[in-house]
């Protein structure tokens, strides 16, 4: 290789140079520069380490955050669970109250509507025993059998009495 003649001076005198540089370029960068770059890398990976650390609170603090929400909204749904139970059994109870004052409502008018048709059917009866009585003495009469008012009267009420 026509590069490596070793022989020719300006070889040496280019390898002697190439040394020196070397050597100053190595001194230059072992001392003042790569001292540097590691501080940078150092500083950096401090600031990453404590925004990784304050990523990890925040995270804590998320997650607490979510835990108290559940919470409040489990105890908000067990709250509205009561609230609405409580309606619930309200409305039943006010409904089973209502439910008593109509059917209390409703047999007092049963009532009154049997005694109606009692006091109608004992009107009806009485207008009956005196229809039956007038009809007993004119078929009395007709067939010529002398019966007095009291006894015919007597007859029809043993009659009415015994049917009903």
């Amino acid at each position: 290789m026509p590069q490596l003649d070793f022989g020719n001076p300006l070889l040496i005198a280019q390898i002697v140079w190439l040394l020196i540089i070397f050597g100053v370029l190595y001194f230059i960068l072992k001392n003042y520069t790569l001292p540097r770059v590691a501080e940078v890398i150092g500083t950096r990976q401090a600031r990453i380490a404590t925004d990784l650390d304050a990523a990890r609170d925040a995270q804590v603090q998320a997650d607490a955050a979510v835990a108290e929400v559940r919470a409040a909204t489990a105890a908000a749904r067990a709250e509205a669970q009561t609230a609405i139970a409580e309606a619930s059994a309200a409305a039943q109870a006010a409904a089973a109250l209502q439910g008593q004052e109509i059917n209390a409502r409703l047999a007092r008018q049963v009532d009154a509507a049997e005694a109606q048709v009692r006091a109608a059917r004992d009107e009806a009866m009485g207008a009956l025993q005196a229809v039956a009585t007038d009809a007993a003495s004119a078929m009395l009469g007709k067939l010529g059998v002398p019966a007095p008012a009291n006894d015919v009267e007597a007859a029809v009420s043993a009659a009415r009495t015994g049917r009903a």
